[in-house]
Order: structure tokens, then sequence, then C-alpha cells
């Protein structure tokens, strides 16, 4: 009997164990199902504008007059006049006088030139009545022939010489005492002035030096690349000049007036000459900007116009990779479009084809971008497929609640 429960407990014990295993086992909660993960990348995207662009390129450049003019006496004397406005900063007429040299000297000068002048004419109207003498009396003698010298011909080109150096010395006197004045070549301003009344000046010492008001000259340094994106490499185009004038932003516009035609040795750049008509606007009452002169000496920032792109759009360069840019197409897909550079602009370039208006370009990084890969915008909403289930449970579930609440 007991050998019998030996054999039984065991068997016993097992099926409990089993029954005991099937139990737990139809206890244990079924592991919930996790909610299913977007893994498609997300992106920033900027709209592209296309539209027609004038291009412009930069220089700088120091505003000077085209005309300088060193003024020197070109004779000697005191100066007994000078002009209220021979200052510096003054601004002079054409022929407005400046100075004036003691004149006394040259109108005596002239007055003895003219003196001799006269005797000159003198000698030789009375050289003239005696060769016409000489000449009848010749005629009357018929045997010989009369010479050169009978009828008094060398005397007579004498006196006709001495009559010509007397003319001569007259004109330089008048040009002498002329000279006594010192007038404006042009319309000027005076830049300065190293002479003062009473001063004794000699031919060739300084007087002062004038600025002409009727052109001012800009001499813009442009690199040889950038002659490309201006019409006829530049001539006659317009350019916006950009300063300060009293603590404010100016602009003023001028022509592109000569290519100089060299490049310089050390900054390797060309030069384009803008010009600017009446910088002071002293002739143009009614003109513009008449408050805001273009002083000489001002440093200034141009803006040449260049030619036109038709359609045209910017991009940031860090964007451009082998002249590719990644575009997100109205399926949502990455799209690598091949673009057109015409010019670098700072931290952009300018795109002249390629792009349409409108295009999303991609502006976020990629860890590993593929040309047609899915991508999704920052701002899209992803609706998850478990969640719709979930909400459609609870729904039934606060139905079948009401409903027992009803019974």
């Amino acid at each position: 009997m007991a050998r019998k429960k030996q054999i039984i407990i065991p068997f016993a014990i097992l099926a409990v164990g089993i029954v005991a295993l099937i139990g737990f086992s139809g206890m244990k909660k079924p592991p919930e199902e996790k909610a299913k993960v977007d893994n498609t990348p997300i992106v920033a995207v900027e709209n592209i504008s296309v539209a027609s662009m004038i291009l412009e390129v930069s220089s700088y450049g120091v505003v000077k007059p085209k005309y300088e003019t060193t003024i020197v006496a070109q004779v000697s004397g005191e100066i007994v006049e000078l002009s209220d406005t021979f200052v510096r900063g003054g601004l002079v007429k054409k022929g407005q006088l400046l100075a004036r040299i003691d004149p006394n000297d040259y109108h005596a000068a002239l007055i003895d030139a003219q003196a001799n002048m006269a005797s000159a004419r003198a000698a030789l109207e009375k050289e003239v009545a005696q060769g016409k003498v000489a000449e009848r009396e010749w005629k009357v003698i018929t045997n010989t022939s009369p010479t050169e010298l009978s009828l008094r011909k060398p005397q007579l080109a004498q006196e006709l010489a001495r009559v010509k150096s007397a003319q001569a010395s007259v004109l330089r006197a008048e040009r002498n005492l002329k000279r006594t004045e010192i007038r404006a070549p042009y319309d000027a301003m005076i830049d300065n002035r190293v002479i003062g009344l009473g001063s004794f000046v000699s031919t060739g010492s300084q007087i002062g030096k004038l600025l002409g008001t009727d052109i001012a000259e800009v001499r813009l340094p442009v690199a040889d690349n950038q002659l490309q994106f201006l019409i006829d490499q530049g001539r006659d185009a317009k350019v916006r000049l950009i300063g300060v004038y009293a603590g404010q932003s100016v602009e003023w516009i001028a022509d592109i007036d000569r290519d100089e035609g060299v490049i310089d040795e050390k900054s390797r750049m060309g030069y384009l000459v803008a010009q600017i008509q009446d910088p002071y606007h002293l002739t143009s009452p009614n003109g513009i900007n008449k408050e805001t002169p273009l002083r000489f000496g001002s440093y200034v920032q141009a803006e040449i116009i260049g030619i036109e792109i038709a359609s045209a759009s910017i991009v940031p360069r860090y964007l451009v990779i082998n002249n590719k840019v990644a575009i997100l197409d109205n399926e949502s897909k990455l799209h690598y479009t091949e673009v057109d550079i015409i010019r670098q602009q700072g931290a952009n370039v300018i795109v002249a084809s390629g792009l349409h208006d409108g295009d999303q370009l991609i502006v976020s990084a990629l860890d590993y971008p593929v040309d047609g890969m899915k991508l999704a915008l920052a701002g899209d909403e992803i609706i998850d497929d478990n969640s719709s289930d979930d909400v459609d449970e609870n729904s039934e579930t606060q139905v079948a609640v009401n409903d027992n609440e009803g019974e």
C-alpha cells in the first residue's frame, strides 16, 4: 500500500503543478501593442521667389574735382589787391579777379613800347618816301639799270623789321600788364592761398590752388571678373554714390565717363571713372539734392548698375552642392535639381535658371539624404492608427455603459 502511495503522490503533485500553471497562464494579461513610430525625416523649407533682377557691382572711392589748377605769378611785383573771396573754401566764377600785382611798371613798359613802335612807323614811312624818290630819279637815267641798293629796298626792309619788332614789344608789354591781374580760369573753389596783401612775388611764384566745381570725379576700382556683370563693361553706366552728409546717409547719381584702360600693379584692379555734374549745385538752383552737396574729399560707396536677369532667385550658398539644391516636390519627396549660378553675392548665390517660383527649398540638414526619399514638414501632424482604434474602443465602451445605466 505504501508503495502505491509513493508512486501516486509524484504524479498528483505533477498534475497539480500543471493545473496551477494553466491557471496562472490564463490570469496573465497579454502584452500591450506599442504604437507604430513614424521615422520619416522632418525638414524645414523656404519658398523660392523668382523675379527679374538688376545686378550691381559694388565699389568705393574718394570724390575729387576733375580740374585742379595751381596758380602761379607770370610777372614779378607787389600784391596790391586781394579779392574777399580769395580764401580757402571761397567760391569764384570764371574770370573773377583774385589778386592784382602792382601794374605801374608794366604801364610804363607799355607806353615805352608804344613810343618805339610810333618811331619805327615814322622811320618806315620816311624810307618809303625816299625809295619812291630814288625810283623816279632812276627813270630819268636810261643807259643803266638800277640796283636794289640804289632803290633803297634794303633800307626799306630794315625799317619794316624795326616796325615788326616794335609791334612785338607792344604785344609783350600789353600781355605783361594783363598778367598783373590774376583771374580764375573757370568756376572754382579756393583750395588754398599762399600770398598776402603786400607780398612780393616773382615769376613762377605760387599764388594758390583752385578746384573746379563744374565736374567731380570718383575713381572706382573694379575687379576684372566683375566687368561681365556690367553693360558694355560699364561704359556710360549709371552709378549710385552713397555717402554721409551732416550725419545722414545721402545718395547721389553719377555716370561712368571712362575706363582708365590699365590694371593697377599693386591692387590688380581696373578703374572706372564716374562723373558728377555740378556737385555743389551752384548752377542748378532748382536741382535735386540742393542742400546736399557732394563735397570734395568725401568717401563714398558706389553701386554700379549692371545687366538685368529676367528670372533670378537668391539661394544661401551653403545649400548648393555641386551646382545642385534639394527641393521638396509635390509628393513630399526630396528631389535634387541642377541650378545655373551666375554670381556669388556674400553668403548667397544668384541663380539664373533651374528653379521656379514657389519651389520649396529644403534648408535643414539631413543625415543621409537620398534623391526620392520621403520627407515631412515640421508643421505636419502625424495621425497614429492605434490611437484612432483606442478612441473607437473608448467610444463603444462609453456607449455600453450608457446602455447598462438605461437598463
